[in-house]
């Protein structure tokens, strides 16, 4: 079998594949996010995953890349990862009692033959009002750094929301059941 590297540093994407029970490594891609580029939301997920799966493809010459990348959109603004506590404070603030869609695209590549497939997933998630008090107490956590919107639905931050609809894995950053699907047309199964 064809060897699978999931192209993230994300533990949790590590751990929704793993239940699969696919054999799989994980090498971090190294690609830089640009969340800048005048892309709308589904395409730019789908850039950024491509990017992530061309970085990790360039190392190996048979194999079979799957990457991801997730965002938050709300009121037609873009939200990526907050890099700072500034950051997460001022998009759980613009996050609070809306709802909001998450995007994650994949892509799956097969570094021999050239052949790739990718998808993007829209999961809405609806958030309770938040006070100042509760942004702050959460971002003090330091959970909301890294995390697609400024926080994890698979961690403290699950307190926030009001209702989901659609994939949960897709949230956490990997939507397992259509990456199933795709993986199946390169003969993966799990």
């Amino acid at each position: 079998m064809k060897t699978i590297i999931l192209a993230s540093s994300s533990k949790q994407r590590h751990d929704i594949l793993a239940r699969t029970r696919i054999p799989f490594i994980v090498e971090e891609s190294g690609y830089a996010e640009d969340m800048t580029l005048p892309l709308a939301p589904r395409d730019l997920v789908q850039h950024l995953a491509e990017g992530k799966a061309q970085a990790v493809a360039a190392r190996h010459p048979d194999a079979l890349i799957i990457a991801a990348d997730t965002i938050v959109v709300s009121n037609g603004e873009v939200f990526g990862k907050p890099l700072t506590e500034g950051e997460a404070r001022e998009m759980l603030r613009k996050l609070s009692g809306v709802a909001h869609d998450v995007l994650t695209g994949f892509v799956v590549l097969d570094t021999k033959t050239g052949k790739k497939v990718g998808r993007t997933v829209e999961t809405k998630v609806m958030f309770q009002t938040l006070s100042d008090e509760q942004i702050d107490s959460y971002v003090a956590t330091g959970e909301p750094l890294g995390k697609a919107g400024g926080y994890a639905i698979q961690g403290a931050g699950a307190r926030f929301v009001e209702r989901i609809e659609g994939d949960m894995d897709n949230v956490v950053g990997l939507p397992l059941q259509a990456l199933l699907e795709e993986l199946a047309k390169f003969g993966v199964t799990g």
